[in-house]
């Protein structure tokens, strides 16, 4: 199989953003962005989706406020993820995951489908989370749907009932990304091309 590694570098007016991923990885994480929590967070995605990700990210976020950096984060690792799978010959395509922390469980549904879509839901009831180190849940939004937009993936999540600690409604999300895109980017040994009956995902 050949090696499922690649490189991003994207440098704009408001960020300097360079991701290096090994989707067959082992787990390891080098994540140095302004961002802490989300740091955290990412380590967390890759240990659990066993990818090597090296994240470094610069950005107007004492000027301006953390969306700009946080959004491009979300485009460079889609953008990766993408580079790395290629044609995706032999993908599972479909994975998904339920992770529970304290009260709050994730679920996250993902097809690798060539198709973008987001759709992040809440379950009610919950209480809504406090921003925390200047991150909020919305941010998390907005990190996923330019994911899901640049690596061509329909993204669903479920996570509630939330509480005030936005560290405990973030992690399963993560945790449950992980484990999710860890399943749908496994080679299955049967699948001799591409997951799709129309012979391609663009």
């Amino acid at each position: 199989m050949n090696k499922r590694i690649a490189t991003i570098k994207r440098k704009t007016t408001e960020t300097d953003i360079r991701v290096t991923l090994n989707i067959d990885g082992t787990g390891k994480a080098k994540i140095k962005t302004p961002l802490k929590l989300l740091n955290h967070m990412l380590e967390l995605f890759a240990f659990h989706g066993l990818f090597d990700l090296d994240i470094s990210a610069t950005g107007d976020f004492k000027e301006v406020d953390i969306h700009h950096t946080n959004e491009d984060i979300g485009i460079v690792l889609g953008q990766a993820f993408k580079k790395a799978l290629a044609h995706k010959r032999g993908i599972k395509r479909f994975g998904s995951s339920s992770v529970p922390m304290e009260e709050v469980v994730a679920n996250v549904v993902i097809d690798i489908s060539g198709r973008a879509f987001f759709k992040f839901n809440q379950v009610p009831g919950g209480q809504p989370p406090q921003m925390q180190d200047g991150y909020a849940l919305k941010d998390l939004e907005h990190l996923l749907e330019s994911l899901a937009t640049h690596l061509g993936m329909n993204l669903n999540i479920t996570v509630g009932p939330t509480n005030k600690d936005l560290h405990t409604c973030l992690e399963p999300v993560f945790k449950a990304l992980g484990l999710a895109l860890r399943q749908a980017t496994q080679i299955d040994p049967r699948r001799k091309g591409v997951p799709s009956t129309k012979g391609v995902i663009d």
